[in-house]
Parts: C-alpha cells; sequence; structure tokens
C-alpha cells in the first residue's frame, strides 16, 4: 500500500478481507489472550487500534472480570467493533484517539493490559520507541504489554522469505473459507503483502524484530520475549515489575 494515509477505504479494505490477509488469525487471537495473567478482581485492558473488535471479543470471552476500552481512529473500525462485541454489553467500550498522540497515555485509573495488534508499525521508529516508554510509566507494577504487528526483515533473503511465508498463508485462508482463490488475487491486487510491495512507504514504517526486543527492554520491561512467528508477523510481550 502506497498512500499517503491510513484512510477509511483501507480500513473497509481490512474489513472485507482480514480473515483472509492475516496468517494465523484465530491462533494470534488465542496467544496474546494467553499472554495476559487471569485476574480474580475487575481489571481493564487497552486495546490501541481494535480494529473491528475480533481481538476485543476475543479477550472478553478469555478474561470474564475484564473491560476492555477499544482505542482506534476509524470510525467504520469502531462501528464494527460495537457489532462485533454487543453481546459483552458495556464491557467493551469504544474510544476514538491518534495512536501517535500523546494525551491519551495518562490516565488515573490505568489497565493492567495494553495490547496492539497490526498498528504500531504505522508510526516512525522513534515515536515506537517513545509509545513503549510511555507505555511502560502507564501500567501499574504486574502489567504487560502485547504487540502483534509486522517486522522488517534484515536481511534480503529475509525479504523473500517474509513475501513468500505470507502469500502461502494467504492462499491457505482462501482456499480453506472459500475454495477459491478470488480473496489472494484481492491480496496482490491491492499490494497488501509490504514484503513484495517494498515495505516501507508514508503508511507501513515496520521495524527489525530486535529493535522493538530493545525498545521493550530499554523501557523497563521484563519477561521480554516474542512468542509468535510467521510470515513477517511477531507477537511480543513485555512485563513490569512488581
Amino acid at each position: 500500500m502506497t498512500p499517503a494515509q491510513w484512510s477509511e477505504e483501507n480500513s473497509q479494505t481490512f474489513l472485507d478481507y482480514g480473515r483472509y490477509f492475516v496468517p494465523e488469525r484465530e491462533q494470534q487471537l488465542a496467544t496474546i489472550c494467553q499472554l495476559i495473567p487471569p485476574q480474580p478482581r475487575p481489571f481493564a485492558i487497552w486495546e490501541l487500534c481494535c480494529g473491528e473488535g475480533l481481538l476485543a471479543a476475543a479477550l472478553l470471552a478469555a478474561h470474564p472480570t475484564c473491560t476492555v476500552i477499544g482505542y482506534d481512529g476509524s470510525p467504520a473500525m469502531l462501528a464494527a467493533a460495537r457489532e462485533q462485541t454487543a453481546r459483552y454489553a458495556d464491557r467493551f467500550v469504544p474510544q476514538p484517539f491518534d495512536l501517535a498522540a500523546s494525551e491519551w497515555r495518562t490516565t488515573p485509573e490505568p489497565p493492567h493490559a495494553v495490547v496492539s495488534s497490526l498498528a504500531v508499525h504505522h508510526l516512525p521508529h522513534e515515536q515506537k520507541a517513545q509509545l513503549f516508554g510511555d507505555l511502560f510509566i502507564l501500567l501499574p507494577p504486574g502489567g504487560v504489554f502485547v504487540l502483534a504487528d509486522v517486522m522488517l526483515p534484515v536481511a534480503p533473503q529475509g525479504w523473500e522469505v517474509a513475501a513468500a511465508a505470507w502469500d502461502r498463508a494467504v492462499q491457505e485462508n482462501a482456499r480453506a473459507i472459500d475454495g477459491t482463490l478470488a480473496a489472494f488475487a484481492a491480496f496482490q491486487r491491492t499490494g497488501w503483502n509490504m514484503y513484495r510491495a517494498g515495505g516501507i512507504d508514508d503508511v507501513d514504517k515496520p521495524a527489525p524484530l530486535f529493535d522493538h526486543l530493545k525498545w521493550l527492554e530499554q523501557a523497563g520491561f521484563v519477561g521480554v520475549d516474542v512468542h509468535w512467528l510467521l510470515a513477517g508477523h511477531a507477537i511480543m510481550a513485555g512485563y513490569k515489575p512488581r
């Protein structure tokens, strides 16, 4: 993708094709949920860029005592998230925001967990590092930050490995869901595979996996680790010491 910024057209494309374009989507959702320690008392999870609400719904199901505050800058995504989580009533709270802004990063009632999927790579690298530092300050002792996102391959061979693996994942999803490769044709037509389309532009600014881990440790997180990796996509987490 090479538009000047993420648009409602991009949001609609993802709403239409996300189930095809995201590798092992169900496994990713389950992994993120598992990385949040269960809490016997009511607690809050903030989801940064909640999209259509699939992760929010999974979190609400996995953690019956939680409320999810779903932040997103897209009205279309927030509307879809409200519909996706309707059965959980007021346990899901949609909230418009700007990921790059700072005013939402302070609160008198900090969440126990912050999660984000396929969003932070839109920030410039210095803003990624700043975000991780701000989240460390925001979280209470024992809190967790879970990040799922696309990574920037370091070696030229890594670009082709990630591109080919992502193509295969979308082909497998398309065959499993529809029995055709129509969705894979859309994947190619929209240039969604950033590892084939150039990787970095005004919208997509992925950073190397190792840089993410360093930024998390520099922010103060402990137990920093990668818990899932496929087709250039990774899930990692860090915990604030008690």
